[in-house]
């Protein structure tokens, strides 16, 4: 199943607002994210250090990024498919100054 970044903020909302009742405080919510870049950190490191075969657990950890990023975005009102193309095109402009 394939979901558009609007897709996605609108199913990540559904969710809190059905299991959750609320999303967190800002805070929390960026706690929690930093704890799952951290877990996503641990699961790269162990599969490069060779000590697990699959990805697996890195797709998972990358779930819980985009999922704690989400809902972020929907706290602010953050189109993340916006906020996304601009720091594409920041990149393009800082890299077409480095050549």
């Amino acid at each position: 199943m394939s979901l558009t970044s609007e897709d996605m903020q609108k199913a990540v909302d559904v969710f809190i607002n059905e299991f959750e009742d609320k999303y967190w405080p800002p805070l929390s919510m960026v706690a929690a994210l930093v704890e799952e870049v951290g877990e996503l950190a641990r699961e790269i490191n162990m599969k490069e250090l060779g000590r697990i075969k699959s990805v697996e657990k890195i797709k998972e950890e990358l779930g819980d990024v985009l999922f704690a990023t989400i809902c972020i975005a929907n706290y602010y009102g953050i189109s993340i498919s916006e906020s996304l193309l601009s720091t594409i095109e920041k990149y393009k402009k800082r890299d077409l100054k480095s050549l």
